[in-house]
């Protein structure tokens, strides 16, 4: 006896289909780079929510001794001598919204929906953030880390092939003194003032020395080699912020004190969600925070170079 088959109309398919369909009680939202500003320099909220503007001081000692006999009366006089540094401040916002009937979904789904564009709401400002402390916001008058006019730079040599700068192009040797140079400039250039623990280099560069070896049949990479030798550089961070920020468009890299005494991200007022503001049917969320950019307080304890 021939079989029946059972013809759905297509509203009855979809519907079937769907009895079918499995939801995961996880949701899989999109991922983004992780923003690594705030674990790279030295957070301070130190100024509070009502500052304007940031003002630090320094002061130099000025004045040197000499040899003198029992009765010298023009002794050299010592002194100091102080100057004022201002950063401004500038107010981030963003907002997030929901009507009364997605509040009521949501709680019927079981979905934290409010939460969700909290997050979001946080993750927009944070982004924000993270460029300021990069590369300033020159319409604002914040200054960024990566940029900052008044670090120092250093030359790589172009002994690469066909007298290039770019570790491509290079042996692991000539990149290990490379490494070395960027960090060797900071001490030399301020007499063991300033001594470097960490270095800042682009993802692919970072990737690079990660993944090769010093030479044939070694069983160290460039990375681990030059940790290991390094007399002051302690870790070694990849920052996708570096890729082409340097003169010309060239990949650059940092070498720097990660200390608060040196430099901070200046955070007077962190991520916060003011009251909620009823619009008819929509319940608005308005956010806010306060970013001053970044402060280098000894300039001469960061330098960079170009053209990796």
């Amino acid at each position: 006896m021939p079989r029946k088959l059972l013809h759905l109309d297509a509203n009855e398919s979809v519907f079937f289909l769907r009895e079918l369909d499995f939801v995961k009680s996880k949701s899989y939202d999109v991922q983004y780079p992780e923003l690594k500003a705030r674990t790279l320099i030295p957070v301070s909220f130190e100024a509070g929510a009502g500052a304007e503007t940031i003002t630090y001081e320094q002061y130099d000692q000025v004045g040197m001794a000499k040899i003198v006999s029992s009765y010298a009366d023009d002794l050299p006089r010592a002194d100091i001598k102080g100057k004022e540094f201002t950063a401004r401040v500038r107010s981030l916002a963003d907002s997030y919204g929901y009507n009364i009937q997605e509040v009521r979904a949501a709680k019927m789904a079981g979905k934290p929906l409010e939460q969700r564009k909290s997050n979001a709401a946080k993750r927009a400002m944070m982004q924000k953030e993270d460029s300021i402390a990069a590369l300033g916001d020159a319409d604002h008058g914040l200054i960024g880390f990566v940029n900052h006019p008044n670090i120092s730079s250093t030359t790589l040599p172009n002994d690469g092939t066909g007298a290039s700068t770019l570790w491509a192009n290079k042996t692991p040797a000539q990149i290990i003194r490379d490494l070395n140079k960027v960090a060797n400039f900071i001490v030399e250039n301020t007499k063991e003032v300033e001594l470097p623990n960490t270095l800042l280099l682009p993802v692919e560069k970072y990737n690079y020395i990660a993944s090769t070896p010093i030479g044939d049949n070694a069983d160290k990479t460039i990375l681990k080699f030059f940790l290991d030798n390094s007399p002051y550089i302690k870790e070694v961070i990849p920052w996708n912020k570096l890729k082409a920020a340097g003169a010309g468009g060239l990949d650059r890299m940092i070498a720097y004190d990660k200390n608060p005494e040196k430099l901070t991200l200046e955070i007077p007022q962190d991520f916060e969600q003011l009251d909620v503001e009823q619009r008819g049917l929509e319940f608005l969320v308005p956010c806010h925070s306060r970013c001053g950019g970044v402060i280098i307080y000894y300039p001469l304890s960061v330098a960079y170079a170009d053209g990796l």
